[in-house]
């Protein structure tokens, strides 16, 4: 149903988060419910914020980077939400966050096991307040078993997950994934186990708990890798800069550059040697089949790279498409985040931001035909919305400024004290 300005809300409009996240997954994962229009409401230590405030170098301001100001990487997690400066450690902040979830939907959060029961507000305790509610927990390890208890961050489970084993080239340093990706992609997996529990709630009127951790979501998104290795084929080594079973399918040097170029069945195959001219390569015995080019994938990538050299990336690019075989540049940040197809699909977006002017952020990758998705708030200042959140939960001017007094709370106006 249309609201009344005539616009179809978002798919999530109505739906309220309770964001206790922290560093990088939590914050995702209530990022992207916010993103589908649920009113996320990031709840931040008073004294000194969300830990993702302070990660950086770079800091900005009006004026750019700077000594203090915005974390971009807090920006980049952290749009579309509210902020509440509360201490849920103290009884008075522990009654507020239940009061609160009385009136939501979704609790995010990702703690060591055990802290929210330490605290009083995990699950089965706002279960127990509001039986709807949904309630995300993502750790390091898992909630139970023998590393539980144990603290974890993205690059220690890009290790222990067996991602970095098949990342990099073979006798090299392991090397890992250029962005937090068991952070960025667990948040992903628990916005996914959200969004279900909620179509679930529609069916059963209950609520439920979603588990995900950063070791499970690697795990489980190893893919062939793991599937191979599981049916007796061995720990497969680093796959380096070639697919690790169809070949030619992998990065080869031109002129002023390198190129990624797929060509990994039959009939690409063939188109790509039509295009580079060598027919040879179709009668040579070692290239005959898929089977034959992945195991002498690196004399036939020397082949290739050695054609390449009469033109650019660019080139090969346009000629190598218009012939019909997939081919991309290894384009640069700058170069993808300003390519117009980037910018064609509004995935960088600019918007007002109340200390940095206008401020440039990702947009969003996932479009709706008739519910769209979309951009409203830009990472809130810390302690915001305090007060406007607390006003819309019945409290008054004189209960907020106890509140402030006890330490329980942070209102925006405090920010510069």
């Amino acid at each position: 149903m249309a609201d009344e300005h005539g616009t179809t809300p978002p798919p999530l409009a109505g739906i309220r988060v309770l964001d206790l996240g922290r560093h990088l997954a939590g914050p995702t994962c209530a990022q992207w419910l916010g993103d589908l229009g649920a009113d996320v409401i990031k709840i931040e230590n008073p004294e000194r914020g969300e830990d993702g405030r302070a990660s950086g170098p770079p800091f900005f301001d009006a004026g750019g980077p700077a000594p203090r100001g915005e974390s971009a990487f807090f920006l980049s997690a952290n749009r579309n939400k509210r902020s509440l400066a509360m201490e849920v450690k103290t009884p008075a902040g522990r009654d507020l966050f239940l009061r609160l979830a009385e009136g939501s939907d979704v609790v995010v959060e990702n703690f060591r096991p055990g802290v929210m029961a330490a605290l009083g507000i995990d699950y089965a305790t706002a279960a127990a307040r509001n039986p709807r509610i949904i309630y995300c927990s993502i750790s390091s390890f898992g909630a139970d078993g023998p590393l539980a208890g144990r603290p974890g961050f993205d690059q220690i489970i890009q290790g222990m997950s067996g991602l970095q084993s098949v990342t990099g080239f073979e006798g090299g340093e392991p090397v890992r994934v250029g962005i937090p990706i068991a952070d960025l992609l667990t948040g992903l997996l628990g916005a996914y186990g959200v969004l279900a529990a909620l179509l679930a709630r529609e069916r059963t009127g209950r609520g439920q708990e979603v588990q995900t951790s950063l070791l499970e979501g690697m795990v489980g998104l190893l893919g062939f890798q793991a599937v191979r290795y599981l049916n007796g084929a061995g720990a497969p080594p680093p796959a380096g800069n070639h697919h690790p079973i169809n070949a030619p399918y992998g990065v080869f040097k031109t002129r002023d550059g390198y190129v990624t170029i797929g060509a990994m069945t039959e009939k690409l195959w063939r188109k790509l040697a039509e295009i580079l001219d060598a027919p040879e390569w179709l009668a040579d015995p070692r290239f005959a089949t898929n089977g034959g080019r992945f195991t002498h994938r690196h004399e036939l990538a020397e082949l290739i790279s050695a054609r390449l050299q009469s033109h650019t990336s660019a080139e090969w690019e346009q000629i190598l498409n218009d012939g019909g075989v997939p081919c991309g540049p290894i384009a640069t940040m700058d170069q993808a985040l300003e390519h117009p197809q980037v910018h064609h699909r509004e995935m960088v977006v600019e918007l007002p931001h109340p200390t940095l002017g206008a401020v440039r952020l990702l947009g969003l990758p996932v479009k709706l035909g008739d519910t769209p998705a979309v951009i409203e708030r830009v990472p809130p200042l810390f302690a915001q919305h305090t007060d406007e959140i607390l006003r819309e939960l019945g409290l008054t001017d004189a209960e907020l400024a106890r509140l402030r007094a006890d330490g329980a709370i942070r209102s925006a106006a405090r920010n510069a004290e």
